[in-house]
């Protein structure tokens, strides 16, 4: 297999584009002698909460924390459900595990690989307690009947936005649709630390406190703890360096949909399923996912030509050993088998070429 000459993922030019405050920002937090829920923290939670168009921003250790605390935070515990997406990565599930809750998965909508709406409600039981939906690769679920659904039926809902920093549903940002949004700042997301990090935005005010005393092993007053909580506490080295890279993210995002624009155009006619935008969307284009009915044979032909790629995801979460306990089994959520079977993710990300987009554009055109 030829080296990958085009990467999937190069993040050289996201530390480039801020390059002189990340440094800064480093700098200041070694000088500083404050590691841990100080000032870079606080400052980057106000500033991220209201690019989000949220009253509150608890940063967190990780991704799978905010889901899990945010959670826990609505009250979600032993023996209750969530409905969840059958089409995600596992951490949505897992989070709901965590809780001591049963995931309930739901098949998502074909052309957009979200959560179909028109799924959910019959899926909803008298244990039910929140719907998940993720915004996955990027582009906003489809939150007004969710929420809909949600409120005639007495539920909390909770949107997993790993994917989607800077994503829009008709006019409005992503972290602003749903009760509780959980948030992942891992190095390859849209906006990445320099490690692990995550975060949950709301407007509830008492969700918000909660996470806080979750985060900080269930205690507000050190060496008083209220109830069982974890160590989860986004630090400040990479708060500060989110805040650092915060300003940037607009444009970033607009480079995103430069790019697969011109995908779009070059790949249009070609013998396989591009990604859809409903009208009214606007993609954070974290991923750039298309749907081949030979994926392997074409993921083996790019990386042939140079070209690196990736599968998200390759086995859906209610056909991995984590899950077997809930029995299901090959046949059970068709449309999601069938996406995890055919989708293969191309490289798009800010700092790319044009002569880049050429390459990937012509080696899927002799390959597909």
């Amino acid at each position: 297999m030829a080296e990958a000459s085009l990467p999937f993922l190069n993040l050289q030019p996201a530390y480039a584009a801020s390059q002189p405050a990340i440094d800064a920002a480093l700098l200041r937090v070694a000088r500083s002698g404050w590691f841990l829920l100080g000032q870079e923290l606080a400052a980057f939670e106000e500033a991220y909460a209201q690019s989000v168009g949220a009253t509150h921003c608890a940063g967190v250790a990780n991704g799978l924390d905010a889901l899990s605390l945010g959670l826990r935070a609505l009250g979600v515990g032993e023996g209750d459900e969530v409905i969840v997406p059958s089409n995600t990565y596992i951490a949505t599930w897992l989070a709901v595990s965590q809780c001591g809750a049963r995931p309930v998965p739901v098949e998502p909508d074909p052309l957009t690989f979200n959560i179909d709406p028109a799924r959910v409600e019959a899926a909803i039981t008298a244990r039910t307690r929140v719907i998940l939906p993720v915004h996955l690769y990027g582009l906003p679920a489809d939150m007004d009947p969710l929420m809909d659904i949600a409120r005639r039926n007495g539920l909390k809902v909770l949107d997993d936005c790993a994917q989607a920093h800077a994503a829009r549903y008709h006019g409005r940002p992503v972290g602003s649709l749903a009760d509780v949004s959980a948030w992942s700042f891992y190095p390859g997301k849209n906006l990445g630390a320099m490690g692990d990090g995550g975060g949950v935005t709301t407007d509830l005010a008492a969700v918000d406190e909660q996470v806080r005393v979750l985060r900080n092993y269930g205690s507000r007053q050190k060496y008083h703890n209220e109830c069982k909580g974890v160590n989860s506490r986004l630090d400040e080295i990479q708060a500060a360096v989110l805040a650092a890279k915060l300003p940037q993210l607009e444009a970033a995002t607009r480079e995103r949909r430069r790019l697969a624009a011109s995908l779009l155009e070059g790949l249009a006619g070609v013998p396989l399923q591009l990604p859809q935008v409903p009208q009214g969307l606007e993609s954070a284009w974290h991923l750039f996912v298309v749907r081949h009915e030979a994926r392997d044979r074409l993921q083996a032909a790019l990386a042939q030509q140079g070209i690196g790629t990736l599968i998200h995801y390759p086995v859906p979460p209610h056909l991995q050993p984590a899950y077997a306990e809930l029995g299901y089994s090959a046949g059970d959520f068709p449309v999601a088998e069938a996406i995890h079977k055919q989708v293969l993710s191309l490289p798009l990300w800010p700092g790319m070429s044009e002569q880049q987009v050429d390459q990937l554009v012509q080696a899927v055109r002799r390959s597909a």
